[in-house]
């Protein structure tokens, strides 16, 4: 688009200025489409309250299996190696993600597609959605590099022009996530704050940013209140577990410095009801592999090849 509305989420700002409460609701839906979905009443209000939802052993282990055997043929692939959606680790040729994952594989692309997905994210986000962005973390055993504290909606917003906090992250574990290998961690509630940031963005900050993230990334005084306030959780569990989270929620991860390799599988599904504008950040699109502008009609679920979910 050649226009945007009104910037309801200043940031990337030339000086600190308050944090606020959201304006956006985090459940969206109502009526029958908030009641007859997958998600109990339960899950929506625990939802609601941490900004995340964590489901053990929601893929079985021979379907992870294969994703896990689609990954190693991946890594030796030179046509993924050399592509622009694939980043490796500061300094090294270590994969650190794949982007745009979806659309290399069949298999991952069927797996954003499973009903019971599609209708979970449909009564989070209130409408028809599409995939805004998808992606592997890699973090391989003794060397795979942290991720910093931040928001995805924070990044999307300036850098993408995601205009309202209705999108939401969906991460698969594709290898067991224990204390030592850096899982996933989160602070609850803090998905009902907006915390604008400090620092222009230069053009292309993606190049950079993806390896080492420093714009976008809250102070260590808003870091300290935040997770003093609503303290940190790390989700841990075997291969095959599920994290739903809401945009705006704090999230990072340490660095692995176990022997044990750390995947998990992200996919970013947004409402199509809130479309990528031009970036509030003032700069020219990420590549829609960061960032969809180009593939943005409704998602439909392939009710015919269930992946999810195990008894």
């Amino acid at each position: 688009m050649d226009s945007h509305t009104n910037d309801l989420y200043p940031t990337r700002l030339e000086r600190p200025v308050e944090s606020f409460d959201r304006l956006d609701p985090v459940v969206h839906s109502t009526g029958r489409q908030r009641t007859d979905g997958p998600l109990s009443a339960v899950e929506l209000a625990q939802y609601e309250r941490d900004g995340f939802l964590v489901f053990d052993r929601f893929i079985d282990e021979t379907t992870v299996q294969r994703f896990r055997e689609d990954l190693r043929s991946y890594e030796q692939d030179t046509s993924v190696l050399n592509s622009e959606g694939t980043i490796t680790e500061p300094a090294k040729q270590e994969i650190r993600s794949i982007f745009g994952i979806h659309e290399v594989s069949d298999r991952f692309d069927r797996l954003i597609r499973d009903p019971e997905i599609v209708d979970m994210v449909q009564q989070l986000l209130g409408s028809d959605v599409y995939i805004h962005q998808s992606r592997i973390n890699y973090k391989p055993g003794f060397h795979g590099k942290g991720f910093d504290w931040h928001s995805d909606f924070e990044t999307w917003h300036a850098e993408d022009g995601m205009p309202r906090m209705r999108s939401v992250s969906f991460s698969i574990t594709l290898t067991d996530n224990t204390p030592f290998n850096g899982p996933l961690m989160l602070v609850p509630g803090s998905h009902k704050t907006f915390i604008p940031c400090v620092g222009r963005t230069p053009e292309d900050n993606y190049r950079s940013s993806l390896k080492k993230q420093d714009l976008g990334v809250p102070s260590d005084t808003e870091l300290d209140r935040m997770i003093d306030q609503h303290g940190i959780t790390a989700p841990t569990g075997p291969a095959g577990s599920l994290i739903i989270f809401e945009c705006n929620t704090l999230h990072g991860s340490n660095a692995n410095m176990s022997p044990w390799p750390r995947s998990n599988l992200f996919f970013v599904y947004n409402s199509v009801e809130n479309q990528l504008e031009k970036p509030f950040c003032g700069n020219r699109p990420r590549p829609d592999f960061l960032g969809n502008r180009t593939r943005t009609e409704a998602l439909k679920p392939d009710r015919n090849q269930r992946i999810t979910r195990t008894a």
